[in-house]
């Protein structure tokens, strides 16, 4: 039985697959990466192992080994293999997948598993059209994106999934997988005469930011340049001028978005001047919106400095100000000056906790309560006389030191404290 039916009758006048496909592994020994999900005894290597019905959801950024988790699922299963792309398949080929598994289920005993890459690119009907099929186990789904399932897949698919988060791979794993390729002489590079200095190797594994498919394209790119100029080694300056600039790991669209933001308030938040200039730089050569940054800036000045130093705040105006009138990439530099300062400023969230306590009594507790007489207008005639508005006020400039004790709140919240509790006056 053909497990990959997509993959049959390559001829020699097909092109021959390039070097990310050829050294796909079809095993979990020649895995690297994601220890954390695949070790001995973890829930997904039992799933990827066994021929559970149970489908499953791999979240984890390009390159990290979805695709080659789910083709692994398959080959171990003996389970028919189907793979869709959300972005130009629809409910009529999930059909099809369907009315094929059904068939095959019925003659040969087999299951079948549905591989759905980026499936949070479909629409809440196409994942409904798929539930039916999931539930009833006429196919295992495997699916995989880029986006975080809490948001993008519907709840009722959700739950019939367990979804497992893939990291990004590590320099280490990259690097294992480089020279997996250089050594394999059936898939990869091993009856190449051609050696690669360890100095271009190792910006080839910088270069691939956790992606291995991206490295495997870099290298085979490189070893077909040296070839064809019939030179013997691959040298630091050879790759160099094959790669271009790094794409960044971040998605200004996505849930990169929200992370980075997350990491830089943060990190401002914490005092920690380095990793708030690193998530700014991140987010800069990522393409992300520069006002949407320097909001960040204002609400941590107001939110995590506060009045334990002003000025924090009137610098990230600035900054904004900085932005409207030099745009990018001059901003960059009074985004950075705003940055370490609020950063290495002292901290208070005293302000947003006495307004965030202020507004939860008045608008979940019930404690909104009338402007007491003596604080009401008094501009308009007859306010004193005729409603008593303004009598018992006391002017605090008519009392020594500009100051007088009086009521302000209203009688039911004479004592209650918004500003002065210490325990508002503290790093969350």
């Amino acid at each position: 039985m053909e497990l990959f039916p997509e993959y049959t009758s390559l001829t020699k006048s097909s092109p021959p697959l390039p070097l990310a496909a050829r050294m796909r592994p079809d095993s979990l020994e020649k895995y690297f990466g994601q220890e954390h999900l695949i070790g001995k005894g973890l829930p997904l290597r039992e799933l990827v192992e066994t021929e559970s019905g149970l489908s499953f959801i791999l979240w984890g950024p390009p390159g990290s080994g979805k695709t080659t988790l789910a083709r692994i699922a398959a080959k171990l299963t003996e389970s028919v293999f189907h793979e869709i792309s959300a972005v130009n398949a629809g409910v009529a080929d999930i059909r099809k997948v369907v009315q094929s598994a059904t068939q095959i289920w019925k003659t040969k005993g087999s299951r079948t598993i549905l591989f759905l890459d980026e499936i949070h690119r479909f629409n809440k009907v196409q994942q409904d059209a798929i539930l039916p099929f999931v539930e009833n186990g006429t196919i295992r789904l495997i699916g995989s994106t880029t986006e975080n399932p809490s948001f993008e897949v519907i709840p009722a698919l959700r739950s019939r999934c367990q979804i497992f988060r893939l990291e990004t791979l590590d320099r280490g794993s990259i690097r294992n997988i480089v020279l997996s390729a250089l050594s394999d002489k059936e898939n990869g590079l091993g009856e190449s005469k051609i050696s690669l200095q360890e100095d271009a190797r190792e910006l080839i594994v910088s270069h691939a930011n956790g992606d291995a498919r991206r490295a495997l394209n870099v290298l085979e790119a490189v070893y077909d340049v040296v070839f064809s100029k019939k030179e013997s080694k691959v040298s630091l300056a050879r790759v160099e001028g094959i790669i271009q600039r790094a794409a960044t790991l971040y998605d200004k669209k996505g849930t990169e978005h929200y992370d980075h933001a997350s990491a830089f308030q943060k990190s401002l938040r914490g005092s920690d001047p380095d990793a708030a200039i690193y998530w700014l730089a991140k987010m800069i050569a990522g393409g992300e919106d520069p006002r949407f940054i320097v909001r960040r800036l204002l609400v941590t000045a107001a939110e995590d400095v506060g009045n334990a130093d002003p000025q924090a705040l009137l610098l990230a105006l600035a900054a904004a100000e900085s932005l409207d009138r030099l745009g990018l990439p001059e901003a960059r530099i009074s985004l950075a000056q705003a940055v370490i300062y609020i950063a290495k400023a002292p901290k208070s969230n005293v302000a947003i906790c006495a307004i965030d306590a202020a507004l939860d009594d008045i608008q979940n507790k019930g404690l909104s309560y009338p402007v007491p007489n003596h604080l009401k207008d008094t501009h308009y005639q007859d306010a004193k006389v005729a409603y008593g508005y303004g009598v018992d006020y006391k002017y605090p400039h008519d009392y020594p030191g500009n100051f007088v004790e009086q009521d302000y709140m209203p009688e039911s919240l004479k004592n209650r404290k918004y500003v002065d509790d210490p325990k508002q006056d503290k790093k969350e």
